[in-house]
């Protein structure tokens, strides 16, 4: 028996006018990027609004509607609209054709609508990821939602990690998303902001030079030193691993030295305790060779 396929049910579309809508602190676009807004109106004024608002009622603390209605997903168009008014060329009672959604998420929405249109700027494409992962979406389910890969997920979410004060100087074109993410090489916000003190005195601003500010007296994991103790054992014992997402690291950076020194140290004495079950007259324990001493080795 042949199974019923089930049929989906379309958000009902209406007129409200202009002045009972209102831009929702939902809507992720909050950075512009392609078209301005100025751009948008004189289209919208000579053609027409193409594409409706989606819009949900408000409702007050008691869960009744309010006549008004927020817009997670249009703030664009909305803005344009908000302008004509603002020029006596649109009336501020003029009918907007608006899509009413009852259910979902906000964000998603409104993310969902401009992934697939006009390109958010990375970093609104940041904060709506992260507000969908505090909600509790992995990775994985957000990747899915919206057609990109689980690596930029990941990459974008790692933005977290940089102080806000640098993300407002991203948002103002004041850097670029290379320099940022190289900036994501470091939790540490207040060594992140010092490293761009830096970085504006310097002549070398790509995004390799911020990495090595950042990185600085960190051990690479491809040091003979992290290659005898190990990483997972370094972790394991407290240290930290500064990690790249956006370029191969080999493996990131070690950032506490002295925990790593003290490991080969500690590894050294068990090895050479181990071999003194041997019989051999004396060992000496050293973490590498007094110069010259190893010509000729293989």
């Amino acid at each position: 028996m042949a199974t019923a396929v089930q049929k989906i049910t379309l958000s009902p579309s209406r007129d409200i006018p202009f002045n009972k809508l209102l831009l929702s602190q939902s809507n992720v676009r909050r950075v512009k990027a392609d078209v301005s807004v100025e751009e948008l109106a004189d289209d919208i004024a000579r053609r027409g609004l193409l594409q409706g608002l989606s819009v949900r009622a408000v409702v007050d603390q008691a869960g009744v509607e309010t006549g008004m209605f927020e817009i997670p997903a249009g703030g664009r168009r909305y803005r344009a609209l908000e302008l004509l008014v603002k020029q006596k060329r649109l009336a501020k009672t003029a009918p907007v054709p608006c899509i009413v959604r009852e259910s979902g998420i906000a964000e998603e929405d409104s993310l969902a609508e401009n992934v697939q249109r006009a390109p958010l700027h990375p970093l609104d494409q940041f904060r709506a990821f992260l507000a969908l992962r505090e909600k509790g979406q992995s990775e994985e389910e957000i990747a899915a939602a919206f057609f990109v890969s689980v690596n930029v997920v990941k990459q974008r979410l790692k933005l977290a990690s940089v102080s806000p004060a640098l993300l407002d100087v991203y948002a103002e074109d004041g850097m670029t998303l290379d320099q940022l993410m190289a900036f994501t090489v470091s939790g540490d916000h207040e060594r992140q902001e010092q490293a761009f003190e830096r970085l504006k005195a310097s002549y070398d601003k790509q995004p390799y030079a911020i990495r090595r500010m950042l990185t600085e007296g960190a051990v690479r994991a491809s040091d003979k030193r992290v290659q005898f103790v190990g990483v997972d054992a370094y972790v394991a014992a407290g240290g930290t691993v500064l990690r790249d997402l956006f370029q191969g690291d080999d493996g990131g950076w070690l950032q506490d030295v002295v925990l790593v020194d003290q490991m080969v140290a500690d590894k050294l004495k068990a090895e050479s305790e181990a071999i003194a079950g041997e019989r051999w007259r004396w060992i000496e324990v050293a973490p590498d060779f007094a110069y010259g001493h190893a010509f000729g080795l293989r």
